[in-house]
């Protein structure tokens, strides 16, 4: 008879949790949003045991604070989320840092063991305004690679949290090709993914796909789904994110794909 220990069922070891972007919030502080203390009592009420930070700024910053208000709804934290400009160089580094610290040290003081990293939008995600180009040149890419993998290293060595970079809409890392050389371009041991499933489909990029390629890379998963009809006149106008949010092309599962 074996002493190995018997790993739990795959299922018990699934977090399920929902975010204040489920509420509509974007942002650290926006009179429109919804207020923290009513997200965190209907994310509760609505059964979720698991929630992430939002936008750092939206939940009290303050460990303690922060502390009793998750512990009086019996709410747990798996990941706060960081927006990077990381193809920008070496020279962005330290302001990087200087934001991606205080967020990983709130992150940690709760107990989740993950930073959820967003690249740099190309376009205004509210206005459409375009502000970069929407692809990287050679370099830019090789410098946002090389970026990822020191965040993610340390992240790791100085809070014990692992990252997982979200591919997301009308950022550089959002299609199909994006996201597998990216993948093919980092380490593992550096750096993982969040696959957001509305967000991919949203870009044209097909989950299931992506899950039977680099399922070991998968760290995190954001489940959404995008209605196709809307889609379909959000990709004939050019409508940039924000705007297509609006009019309804995330939905709510099952009523749309993937």
């Amino acid at each position: 008879m074996s002493d190995a220990p018997v790993k739990p069922p795959v299922l018990d070891r699934i977090r399920v949790g929902s975010a204040p972007d489920s509420w509509g919030v974007w942002f650290p502080d926006d009179p429109r949003q919804t207020p923290w203390h009513r997200f965190l009592d209907e994310v509760a009420e609505a059964g979720y045991p698991w929630i992430e930070l939002g936008p750092y700024g939206y939940l009290p910053t303050d460990p303690a604070v922060l502390r009793d208000e998750l512990g009086r709804r019996d709410l747990r934290v798996s990941a706060g989320t960081v927006f990077t400009a990381l193809h920008r160089g070496p020279a962005v580094w330290d302001e990087t840092w200087a934001h991606v610290s205080k967020v990983a040290a709130l992150t940690r003081a709760v107990d989740a063991g993950h930073l959820v990293v967003i690249p740099e939008f190309w376009r205004d995600p509210v206005s459409g305004e375009r502000t970069e180009e929407p692809e990287l040149t050679a370099t830019q890419f090789a410098d946002l690679a090389a970026g990822m993998e020191r965040l993610g290293r340390a992240a790791r060595d100085e809070f014990g949290l692992g990252i997982v970079v979200h591919p997301h809409a009308d950022t550089h890392i959002a299609t199909e090709e994006h996201v597998t050389r990216f993948l093919d371009a980092t380490d593992s041991s550096a750096v993982n993914l969040c696959l957001d499933t509305g967000h991919y489909a949203y870009c044209g990029g097909d989950s299931v796909k992506l899950i039977e390629t680099y399922g070991e890379r998968i760290g995190y998963l954001h489940l959404k789904q995008v209605d196709p009809a809307i889609l379909a006149d959000v990709i004939a106008d050019e409508i940039p994110f924000g705007p297509a949010v609006q009019r309804g092309v995330m939905c709510e599962p099952p009523t749309g794909i993937p």
